[in-house]
């Protein structure tokens, strides 16, 4: 019997987890699963420790203010870990957290690996010092990835992305609004984030935008896909502040097909727009700090410590401006709403995006959650 550890720091690891133990479990049916997980994990078969969503907190300064919560989970996660330690650890994303816990396991003889690439390749690439002594393995969604680890003396293995397993092939969009029941000729996908400081920093911005379009737009209508229903009290009440005349439909999760109904996806920048690229949907991202957090990362670009060209995920893949996207003071409703604008309508500008859209899912698109699975039992020394 194998067991394993797996430390998910938000719901995007959430579901490389879930992918991860599904194909584990394939591989390796004795497997067991435990430590910090969301509800796909569960649902996988994973023992809860903590729920992820404890760890899934953004910018230097919100970090701070939520650090004593966060020393109190690692101290005990180190705690089950040298008192039962598993075959394997692994962490998922979260490189704050895991890295830490990662270093003391390995250093306790527990073998290690860590699930996406922090991107030292943008900035602190002072940074690979730690993973060197953290990791004995990392998994990588970016295909550049490994040859910039191997410049460092450190082994990582491109895996792609589960995502992409999941979602190929066209999406029938007339059938997506058909099931949500959505009338309008022109739909605007409006994504506001998963964590709560996202909502209140930049989704006013966004529903702005909507209310800008709508003016402009006949027959305009907005779904919205909210990530964790805790969160719909916040965003319905911005909506009824920011854009009372607008016709709205409010979804309790179901991303998949909200971003299937639109012509266009207006999104906070994350994973999210990973998703929006599968399914081959023109998008405008946005992406906003908190100011001190804002003030920091500026400070790290001007010393040379940040070298980060792009946000967004298609962008980072495709190395050029595929997305537009909006930083800090930029997320402003007329700017975001012209650039829709061309994207809500047919034309050759849409359709070089679906292809290139189609061409990079399929650099990403090569069975993840097998090759994750095959490559953790085999630092625990388990043959799949």
């Amino acid at each position: 019997m194998a067991r394993i550890v797996v430390i998910a720091g938000e719901p995007s690891g959430d579901v490389l987890g879930a992918s991860f133990i599904e194909s584990a479990r394939r591989l390796y049916p004795d497997a067991t699963f435990e430590g910090i997980a969301g509800p796909a994990m569960r649902e996988a078969g994973c023992k809860v420790w903590f729920d992820c969503q404890d760890l899934a907190v953004m910018g230097l300064f919100e970090v701070l203010r939520h650090l004593p919560r966060l020393l109190r989970i690692k101290r005990e996660v180190e705690r089950r870990l040298l008192a039962d330690p598993p075959d394997v650890l692994l962490g998922i994303d979260a490189p704050d957290f895991n890295l830490r816990i990662e270093k003391m396991a390995r250093k306790a003889g527990i073998p290690t690996v860590h699930y996406v690439c922090p991107s030292v390749w943008a900035w602190r690439e002072s940074r690979v010092k730690v993973l060197r002594k953290a990791c004995d393995h990392i998994l990588c969604l970016l295909p550049f990835e490994p040859a910039f680890l191997a410049g460092h003396g450190i082994k990582g293995e491109f895996v792609g992305h589960p995502l992409a397993d999941e979602i190929s092939g066209d999406v029938d969009q007339a059938q997506a609004r058909q099931q949500l029941g959505i009338s309008g000729s022109k739909v605007l996908t409006l994504m506001p984030g998963s964590r709560s400081g996202e909502v209140q920093r930049v989704a006013p911005e966004l529903i702005r935008t909507a209310a800008w379009l709508n003016e402009r737009v006949t027959d305009f209508s907005v779904v919205v896909p909210i990530a964790r229903a805790e969160l719909r009290p916040e965003i319905e009440k911005q909506f009824q502040t920011l854009a009372p005349d607008v016709q709205v439909l409010f979804l309790d999760g179901q991303a998949h097909d909200a971003i299937a109904a639109g012509d266009a996806v207006l999104l906070v920048s994350g994973t999210a727009a990973l998703e929006v690229m599968l399914l081959k949907r023109p998008m405008v991202v946005a992406y906003k700090l908190s100011a001190p957090s804002y003030y920091v990362a500026r400070f790290l670009q001007a010393v040379g410590l940040f070298r980060a060209k792009y946000m967004s995920l298609p962008n980072l893949l495709a190395d050029r401006p595929l997305v537009s996207e909006f930083l800090q003071a930029e997320v402003a409703a007329p700017a975001m709403g012209q650039e829709l604008m061309s994207l809500l309508e047919p034309g050759l500008h849409r359709d070089e995006l679906v292809n290139e859209f189609a061409a990079l899912g399929e650099q990403l698109r090569c069975s993840a959650g097998v090759r994750s699975a095959e490559a953790v039992l085999r630092a625990a020394g388990l043959k799949p």
